[in-house]
């Protein structure tokens, strides 16, 4: 006995062509019925008539499809899968599939040739607490979503180490990403420093809560004035600072790390590239230009919101991206920091007094400055701690005059003395 495998469809439309042969229902009914034309009912009832119930199955059911892959490719593939990319998602394997070995093919044909082989397992889909939609920023440079993520990006070629990457609000542009060792003040303000000299400001930044963007201390929250360095700096230039509640709220940057943990460390494992200076390098020129030009997307404007540097902000740089703290001048005109005695020069572009509060700026390049009152101070470093000073020490360190010299000739040269002398009374 020979069995046919049938839809519930064509079971329902066999049992009313034989209503319809039996003259049980006439033809327009069965048109009604079927929801057919006319001559569609006529040709399922001759097939009917002459085939039985298998007149109404298709005639390529069971047959291997005109459009399947070669057996000969489909070995290939399948080759290529388990030597290189055993680990690839689908997508990014029919890429590489194409980019590498000149093999185009659909995803949906890869994915299912993975699955096949044991190679991709299909996800169920999370049931995830509700979240309203927010909108993109319609222009370029209007909002930049800002983080970092520490991975072993270099996997066991390397150590763990952290990407700090911003990405754009309205066109998911990664306008810049880089490596580094960890994503302490330094390390962000090297990335912004480089970003501000490349792109310009743009005209808010989108963070999480992390100590480096955010003081969480009850006394800070309590204290608006109370902030981070990098909201120093980035007040200092103008930019505002937008702090995301949850992880959701700036999921544009939190998806683009769960991309780029997948493409990016198979990326530099197909380089071979194991170091930090190296895979940025090959951030910059290779894989950010490509990344951007498959993933990105158009604003709604075509305004761009970044802003030049001007002159004055330019040459504020160094000052704006340290790491700044305030010390008290001592008696003595020495200062106390990181377990260092600095003592301060007689000569000063500014008059300092005893007990006068320095701000001390830490710059990118290590190197130490104390500021007061917009100069910079004169100093010494002090081999060990300065011995109690002596009765007969000034209070003020004045500052230096700077004097215009006298004209060459003779008569000028002296009115010009005579107006500068000072006559004791």
């Amino acid at each position: 006995m020979r069995y046919i495998t049938m839809s519930q469809k064509e079971i329902n439309r066999y049992d009313i062509i034989k209503k319809l042969l039996n003259k049980e229902i006439n033809g327009p009914d069965t048109v009604d019925l079927l929801d057919l034309s006319a001559r569609q009912v006529r040709r399922l009832k001759v097939r009917v008539k002459e085939y039985g119930a298998q007149g109404l199955i298709h005639g390529n059911r069971g047959k291997p499809s005109n459009r399947q892959i070669p057996d000969k490719e489909k070995e290939e593939i399948i080759t290529l899968l388990h030597e290189h990319y055993t680990d690839f998602k689908p997508g990014f394997a029919t890429e590489k599939l194409e980019e590498n070995h000149k093999i185009i093919r659909d995803s949906k044909t890869i994915r299912q040739i993975m699955i096949d082989e044991g190679l991709w397992q299909p996800r169920k889909k999370k049931n995830s607490d509700y979240r309203s939609w927010r909108q993109r920023k319609a222009c370029f440079g209007e909002m930049g979503q800002f983080d970092g993520s520490y991975e072993y990006w270099f996997e066991d070629r390397g150590p763990k180490c952290c990407l700090l990457a911003c990405i754009d609000d309205a066109t998911s542009i990664i306008t810049k990403a880089k490596f580094d060792e960890h994503e302490g003040v330094f390390p962000v303000f090297a990335f912004w420093r480089e970003y501000l000299a490349k792109n310009g400001k743009l005209y808010s930044i989108y963070v999480d809560k992390f100590s480096t963007y955010k003081m969480n201390q009850k006394v800070a929250v309590e204290n608006h004035d109370t902030h981070t360095q990098f909201q120093r700096a980035m007040n200092e230039l103008g930019i505002e600072i937008i702090t995301a509640h949850s992880s959701q709220a700036k999921g544009r940057v939190e998806k683009l790390f769960g991309t780029l943990q997948d493409r990016l460390i198979k990326e530099l494992r197909l380089a071979d590239i194991s170091t930090i200076p190296k895979a940025n390098e090959f951030l910059e020129k290779i894989f950010l230009p490509k990344y951007n030009a498959r993933f990105a997307v158009e604003p709604r404007a075509k305004a761009n919101l970044h802003k030049k540097l001007t002159e004055k902000e330019v040459t504020k740089l160094n000052s704006v991206f340290s790491r700044q703290d305030k010390r008290i001048v001592r008696n003595d005109f020495t200062i106390s920091f990181n377990n260092q005695w600095y003592q301060l020069t007689k000569n000063q572009p500014v008059t300092v007094c005893k007990k006068d509060t320095v701000i001390i700026e830490e710059h990118l390049d290590n190197t130490i400055n104390f500021r007061l009152r917009g100069k910079y101070l004169n100093y010494e470093l002090l081999p060990e701690r300065p011995k109690r000073m002596s009765k007969n020490q000034p209070w003020v360190l004045a500052k230096t005059a700077v004097v215009t010299p006298a004209p060459d000739h003779p008569w000028r040269r002296f009115q010009y003395s005579n107006k500068i002398k000072q006559i004791p009374k």
